[in-house]
């Protein structure tokens, strides 16, 4: 049997390689209303008032509440404050999508990135044309900032085109139930041996490369970069402009 035929479950195979990984200016895409002004101040004539409401938001806040007692599989001990941006990197980790993402379940999250703009713009555009496929209307824009970030450190390494033959090509595909269930088993296996995360090539975007990073204090440098407009007028492709 041709070893390209086999397809051993993620539990059984051989770890993925490690590389040393030095990697700059990795971007990460959030909507831009993220970093707009606290939605409560026009709420609050002072600091004060403004302090008590966002303590009254807090007790229904999902993902502050997960910073203060943590997920089933996060300790709020993880988390990472007094750092430039640590907001938005403990948001990556403690709110979580129903049913999770390719290398992450419902117990924690993971910081995704794309190793340049053009990746993580390639990916956005694929799930948001999706959210339009539902309704079959391609008719909108949405903004996007960057989030730029540095790593540095051993990873784990799915580039390479022998990942095919060793079982986990079935955690690089498009079917989202299969693949993210195999990249969810492969990532619990990855952090229970203490990996820091994985590189792997763009489902999304041919050519591009992205990082999962399992732990808060491996996101190094964080900084605001530049501002994106995806635009949908009619047809599945968005146009995309940069804002900045």
């Amino acid at each position: 049997m041709d070893r390209t035929d086999i397809r051993l479950p993620v539990a059984e195979v051989a770890l993925p390689p490690l590389c040393s990984l030095v990697r700059r200016d990795t971007v990460r895409l959030i909507p831009s209303g993220r970093l707009k002004p606290a939605v409560l101040a026009p709420l609050a004539a002072t600091e004060r008032a403004l302090d008590d409401l966002a303590e009254l938001e807090g007790a229904t806040n999902g993902r502050i509440q997960a910073c203060e007692t943590g997920l089933a599989d996060l300790d709020p001990r993880e988390l990472v404050f007094g750092r430039p941006n640590d907001s938005f990197v403990n948001a990556a980790f403690t709110h979580v999508r129903p049913g999770g993402n390719r290398f992450n379940d419902t117990g924690r999250g993971a910081w995704y990135c794309g190793w340049d703009a053009a990746t993580s713009l390639g990916e956005v555009a694929y799930h948001l044309t999706r959210e339009l496929d539902a309704i079959d209307r391609y008719d909108t824009h949405v903004d996007y900032a960057e989030l730029v970030a540095d790593f540095i450190g051993p990873f784990h390494d799915l580039r390479e085109a022998a990942a095919a033959t060793t079982g986990y090509a079935d955690v690089l595909t498009e079917e989202v139930g299969p693949a993210y269930a195999q990249g969810q088993a492969l990532a619990r296996r990855l952090r229970t041996a203490g990996s820091n995360g994985l590189v792997y090539p763009s489902v999304r975007w041919a050519g591009g490369v992205c990082l999962v990073a399992f732990r808060p204090s491996l996101v190094q440098n964080l900084r605001q970069g530049g501002l994106w407009r995806l635009t949908w007028a009619g047809n599945r492709t968005p146009g995309i402009a940069s804002l900045a």
